[in-house]
Order: structure tokens, then C-alpha cells, then sequence
């Protein structure tokens, strides 16, 4: 494989295309250095963001090209970037996209301007994660690629060794589309040209969906769109992140898959989906994939997180690349999988609460109905956690959430008995936390019988356990502020007291939220801090690093971009009812 020139991929110049099936990673120089074909956690066919050598990339390479910006079209995936080179007013513009919609085909799509001088696309495919070697072939006009996939191109595509490179000459716009699938018919600039259209208008269509207008308009924009992006169309699953290990400590072993489906994110999700406006479509849809595949396992009601079929998720497996920034291990798989996490069957109940109260329904109600009365039975028991640590222990957070998920739902049940019997399950766990969750400084611990406090506390009175200005509230601030707080951004806490780790940006978003009930201002400050990280196209990373400024950890993340809007929608609310006499 022909070594790459550019820099290395770096989190925070990553673009993200989907067609909502899968995903690709481009950079701001043009360079598609992550696609995984056919669903979001397939096998990769580039990978050059864990691995600069090995992995595979798509590149243009264009001599002495700067970038010149880019921008997405619209709320959807069409991602147009710019080409600078040192020729005054030399640009060249691509437009890269993966068709959307039904009847369009799937891959990889890319359309380039006149080109200001000569240029090639350069693929070099790695299969399976580069566990295979690259076969390649002519197949007519294309060139096949591992049996599975095929280059069509505007100008020849050319076999060199273990690359395919499409030469453009100087003044010649060009098009190339990595297929999933061998087309029936070679496709032409008119075929391109229909499939952009028609893939740009089912887009728009579905963008109509939400129609927050308000403070920081851009930033929900930009999140709306990171969890449709995220988001498979056949069955309405948001997965945490399109990536793989990107890691949580750069060059440690904190590297997670995150392409699956996390009941625990539902309640933000939906929440997102359904208060930014517009119909509240969407996030009913993601309510019914996770009600439609809670079935139980493992001894529990249902999986913790799922694959975007509704599958269960593989066991980890190590893979033999280097790694973003030499973080190892590299791998595939979850190992949280079976996990008892109390705090996901309750954001489960959430979610179902706020669609109950949008829309005076009562649906899943048998599924909902299954987690409420295991809440119920089994509150007290140990978990694993909201951080889904790798042993069982008295999560404080997963009680808390038990209480007031069982207090919501119990208004929505039509059998007295039950609904008495949820509301004694939740007024035992507001006991038990009273008596045995606070910390000798009078904070909201992060385990039972353990002085750590962990950031999730502050969800505490948003969820309505406690009021924002109780003392156990104001002991687990002044906690946070002192110990896991720099430059506005705040950490969760850590079973092994690793604080290489970056700032938990979701957490420190849910920290904005609290003080909306108490000091907007305060809020704003603190998203301000975040918004820092987004990069020029809006996406947030998992964590920040304050001191180093680099962002880390799988992204961009669903789950931050989630927390993002409830906090917005929020503070809108917050800021008008102050401006009402």
C-alpha cells in the first residue's frame, strides 16, 4: 500500500458523511480516512484514522493544497469542502455525500469542480479492519475492489500497484463513486447528478422534522443533524458513535467501540428528538425501536445496548492496528454487553414519559410496563453503573434514576395496585439514598458508602429527585468544583483516579443544565466552554483535555450532542420566563 503524505487524521478536522445506514470520515483536506460499508459497525474498508500506514484512505491528491473551508448543505449530509493551492483563485470544491433515500444506491460519493490543475484520487482499501490484503480488478469501466465493492469514476479508474487512482487534468471537473453493490448500467454525470438531487431532497424532507428556533440556533442545528447522521433510517436506532476506539486517554488502553445502540441514551435522545421543535416524529420512532427489540436476556429484561438490528452486540476482540495517536489496544465488540445497568431501564421510562405527556398515548406500555416492575424488584441490587464499570457495586445514580423513573410511570398505569406498589418501590429507594448515598461532607456520592461524587449528580434535580438548592445538591457542586472542574469543564469521576482522561463534555453539559434553574448566565458560560470544542462544522467529541485543548474519545457522540440540545431548549424556556414581566 502506497505510504500516505497528508498529516495525520486528527478528531477534530473529521467530517461525517452518512447515507444512515453507514458512515465515512473525511478530513478538511479531502481525505476519507474512515468508512465502514453496508451499517454503521461493519468491518472497515478505510481505517486510516487507527492506523496511518495500514489502514486505507481515500485521498485527493491535489500538490500544495490547503483547506479553504467547508460547510454541509442544508440540515442534511452533503458535505461540500474547499481546495486552496498556491495559484491565485485556484480552488477546487468537492462535494462528497452518501446517497440517501430508497432506490439510491450505496457507497461513497464524490464530486469535484473544474480542477485548477492537475490532480489524482488516490483509494487505497484495507478490508476488514486491514486483516485482509486488497484485491483489486477491472470489471468493465470500474475497478473491483475485494469482491465487494467497485470504483466508477467520471475519468479512468487505473489499478497501480495495491491502489486505484483516477487521474483529472487541469480544467476538467470529474466524479467518483465507491459502490457497496456492481451497477447494472456504468453511471454518467446525469446519473450522478439525479442521485445528489434526489438524495439532497429526501434530506430536506426529513429535516422538517424539528424547527428549534431560538438562542445558540446553530449549535442545535449542528446537533440535530449529528443524530440524524447517526441515526439508521430502516430501523430509527441512534447509535453512540460512527467510531472505534478513539481513545479516552491518548496513547492508553481506554479504547471503546461505540457503533451500538445504548438504552441509557434514549432518554436524552428522545428528549432531544421530541422539544426541538416540529412534530416530535423521530424521537417516538427511536422509543419504539428500543420497545421493539427490549427483549429479555441474560437473566435481565433487556440488553443494555444493542446492535442497529436489534442483534446483540459481539464480545471484544483486539485488532492489529496502531491506533489513533498509538492508543491500544484497537478493538471491535463491547464487553459491557449483559451488564445489569439500572439507569438505562430508567431513561427508558423517561423517554416513555415524555411521549406519554406530549402525546396523550400510552404506547409499548407492555414493554414499559416489564422494566417498571423490574426497577421495582431489583433498584437495590448492584450494578455496573452508568460509566459501565467491570464490577458490580452500589451505583448511587442507578437509584436515584429508579426512584424517579418509577414515579413517572406509575402516573401513566391503570391498576391502583400497581401504581401503589411502584410509588412504595420509589419512596424505599428515596430512603435508602437518604440513609446511605451521601458523602461525610453531605454531597451525593458516586457508591454507596464512598466519598468520590460523580457529575451525574447534578441530573439529579432536572430529573426531580431534589431541588436545585437542597444541601445535599450544594455539598455535590461545591464537590465538583474543587476536585473535577478546570476552565469551566467538568470530569466524571474515575474508578482508578486516571485523570489523563479528558473532560466528560456530555457531563459537563448536564453541569449547564442544573444551573439553568438557578443562574442562566452560569449556563451560558459553561456551554461556551464546550461549544470551544466543536469543530468548524459543529461536531463535539466525547471528552476535552483543558489542558492540552485536544479533543478526545469516539465522535462525534450523540450522547453530547443530545445533552446539547435539552440544554439549549432549556435555557430558551429559562431566558424567556425572566423576560416576562
Amino acid at each position: 500500500m502506497t505510504a500516505p503524505t497528508s498529516p495525520s487524521p486528527q478528531i477534530r478536522d473529521l467530517g461525517l458523511l452518512s447515507n444512515r445506514r453507514s458512515a465515512a470520515l473525511v478530513t478538511s483536506l479531502g481525505e476519507v480516512v474512515w468508512y465502514c460499508p453496508g451499517r454503521f459497525d461493519a468491518p472497515s474498508l478505510l481505517a486510516r484514522l487507527l492506523d496511518d500506514e495500514r489502514g486505507g484512505s481515500w485521498a485527493v491528491d491535489l500538490p500544495g493544497a490547503v483547506g479553504g473551508g467547508r460547510r454541509y448543505l442544508g440540515d442534511g449530509g452533503h458535505l461540500e469542502s474547499v481546495l486552496r493551492t498556491g495559484t491565485r483563485h485556484a480552488e477546487l470544491t468537492i462535494t462528497d455525500f452518501m446517497p440517501y433515500g430508497d432506490g439510491l444506491p450505496c457507497g461513497v460519493c464524490r464530486v469535484l469542480s473544474q480542477a485548477p490543475q492537475p490532480y489524482r484520487l488516490v483509494l487505497n482499501a484495507a478490508p476488514d479492519y486491514a486483516r485482509r490484503a486488497v484485491t483489486l480488478s477491472q470489471d468493465g469501466a470500474a475497478v473491483q475492489i475485494d469482491g465487494r465493492h467497485w470504483l466508477y469514476a467520471s475519468h479512468p479508474a487505473q489499478i497501480q500497484g495495491e491502489s486505484v487512482v483516477v487521474e483529472v487534468p487541469a480544467g476538467e471537473a470529474a466524479w467518483a463513486f465507491l459502490s457497496d453493490e456492481r451497477l447494472e448500467a456504468v453511471p454518467d454525470w446525469e446519473t450522478v447528478t439525479r442521485w445528489r438531487e434526489a438524495s439532497l431532497l429526501n434530506w430536506q424532507n426529513l429535516t422538517t422534522h424539528a424547527t428549534y428556533q431560538g438562542p445558540y440556533q446553530d449549535a442545535v442545528r449542528a446537533s440535530l443533524r449529528a443524530l440524524r447522521l447517526l441515526t439508521d433510517h430502516t430501523g430509527n436506532a441512534t447509535i453512540a458513535a460512527p467510531t472505534t476506539s478513539l481513545p479516552e486517554v491518548l496513547g492508553g488502553e481506554k479504547n471503546w467501540d461505540y457503533r451500538y445502540v445504548w438504552l441509557r441514551d434514549a432518554g436524552m435522545v428522545v428528549s432531544a428528538l421530541t422539544r426541538a421543535g416540529g412534530d416530535g416524529s423521530e424521537g417516538r420512532a427511536f422509543l419504539s425501536f428500543i420497545c421493539a427489540q427490549a427483549t429479555p436476556q441474560h437473566g435481565l429484561p433487556a440488553s443494555p445496548f444493542l446492535t442497529v438490528d436489534g442483534g446483540e452486540p459481539p464480545e471484544e476482540t483486539e485488532l492489529d492496528l496502531a491506533g489513533y495517536g498509538d492508543s491500544r489496544p484497537v478493538q471491535i465488540g463491547n464487553g459491557a454487553r449483559g451488564q445489569l445497568q439500572l439507569d438505562a431501564y430508567g431513561n427508558v421510562l423517561l423517554a416513555a414519559k415524555l411521549i406519554y405527556e406530549r402525546f396523550g398515548t400510552r404506547e409499548h406500555w407492555g414493554v414499559i410496563e416489564r422494566l417498571a416492575e423490574f426497577l421495582c424488584g431489583h433498584w437495590q441490587d448492584d450494578d455496573y453503573g452508568i460509566w459501565e464499570e467491570r464490577r458490580k457495586r452500589p451505583y448511587v445514580a442507578g437509584k436515584v434514576l429508579a426512584a424517579v423513573a418509577l414515579e413517572y410511570i406509575a402516573g401513566h398505569s391503570r391498576d391502583p395496585a400497581q401504581a401503589a406498589r411502584w410509588m412504595a418501590a420509589a419512596e424505599a429507594a428515596r430512603v435508602w439514598v437518604a440513609g446511605n448515598a451521601l458523602t461525610a461532607a453531605g454531597a451525593y456520592a458516586y457508591v454507596a458508602g464512598e466519598e468520590g461524587v460523580d457529575v451525574t449528580a447534578v441530573l439529579y434535580p432536572v430529573w426531580g429527585f431534589c431541588a436545585p438548592d437542597s444541601p445535599e445538591m450544594l455539598a455535590t457542586l461545591a464537590a465538583l468544583e474543587g476536585e473535577y472542574c478546570q476552565d469551566h469543564l467538568y470530569w466524571r469521576h474515575l474508578a482508578d483516579d486516571d485523570r489523563r482522561e479528558g473532560a466528560f463534555l456530555a457531563g459537563t453539559l448536564w453541569v449547564a443544565q442544573y444551573w439553568v434553574m438557578r443562574d442562566p448566565p452560569r449556563a451560558r458560560v459553561i456551554l461556551d466552554a464546550v461549544l470551544a470544542y466543536a469543530n468548524d462544522l459543529g461536531l463535539l467529541p466525547e471528552m476535552a483535555d483543558p489542558r492540552t485543548r485536544e479533543p478526545l474519545g469516539n465522535g462525534p457522540q450523540t450522547f453530547v450532542h443530545a445533552a446539547l440540545i435539552g440544554l439549549v431548549v432549556d435555557l430558551a424556556a429559562a431566558e424567556r420566563a425572566q423576560e416576562t414581566p
